[in-house]
């Protein structure tokens, strides 16, 4: 059976994108892993599929370039994007996803993510983790281009600290102006992406904790985001938006 399937990306960040409200695409990990291979299928840092939900405007199923699951911040905002262009969503909607409800809204060419509010971080000697959705492990370094992200997030990302699961690893360069440039090893590409948004967000309230005010502007290898919250007193966080461009770039056919 031949499918029509979307890519978008958001700030690099790829995605295969599939309207499966009628149920066509069953969720086989082996097939989403075969067509988000970069030599063999079409190549993206993950599969979304849009279906129904009986009371929020539309539910998206996550997967990660290898079949894994987990709640995927420009994943998000590029499935807003999505069903917007299906005429499932307006310009604020609701969806479901692996972590429960989300909100968010589109404003010209960006889409707003709203995240979960968060407690006060973990501070450990050499980084910071949380969890809004997916699993962040923090490093801060004086220059994040120099970072060989690939070995260094790799070691951490199997280290016997987070296993069996592992996590997410993100190395941040406070630069001028209020910023932030940040690079991320991903779970489940296992590779450095363009750009994460749950990585993105989770370091730039990470970032806050010395000393940044909201709004924060990030840069990732594949773009520009901004990252607004309410930094509280005692030191938890809340109204986060995740803000950043999310397109569509091509349309195509696959054989399932």
């Amino acid at each position: 059976m031949t499918i029509t399937f979307y890519k978008y990306q958001g700030t690099g960040n790829d995605f295969v994108m599939i309207d499966n409200r009628e149920g066509i695409f069953s969720h086989d990990t082996n097939l989403v892993a075969r067509m988000c291979n970069r030599k063999f299928g079409i190549g993206a840092d993950g599969l979304i599929l849009i279906e129904n939900h009986d009371e929020l405007d539309f539910e998206m199923i996550y997967f990660n370039a290898d079949g894994s699951q987990s709640l995927c911040g420009n994943g998000s905002r590029c499935a807003v994007s999505f069903a917007h262009f299906l005429g499932i969503a307006k310009d604020s909607t609701r969806f479901l996803t692996i972590d429960g409800e989300y909100e968010a809204n589109l404003k010209e060419d960006l889409v707003c993510l709203h995240m979960r509010d968060q407690q006060k971080l973990k501070s450990f000697n050499s980084h910071y983790f949380l969890n809004n959705g997916s699993p962040h492990h923090i490093e801060f370094v004086d220059q994040a281009d120099a970072q060989d992200v690939f070995t260094q997030g790799a070691a951490v990302r199997y280290s016997d600290t987070y296993k069996p699961n592992g996590t997410n690893v993100n190395f941040v360069e406070i630069k001028e102006g209020n910023s932030i440039f940040v690079r991320t090893y991903e779970r489940g590409v296992e590779d450095e992406t363009l750009s994460c948004g749950t990585g993105i967000a989770a370091s730039a309230l990470a970032a806050a904790d010395k000393g940044l005010k909201s709004p924060i502007a990030i840069e990732a290898k594949g773009g520009k985001l901004e990252v607004r919250f309410d930094h509280n007193d005692d030191q938890s966080f809340s109204n986060i938006w995740l803000i950043g461009p999310a397109e569509q770039v091509f349309v195509g056919q696959f054989d399932i």
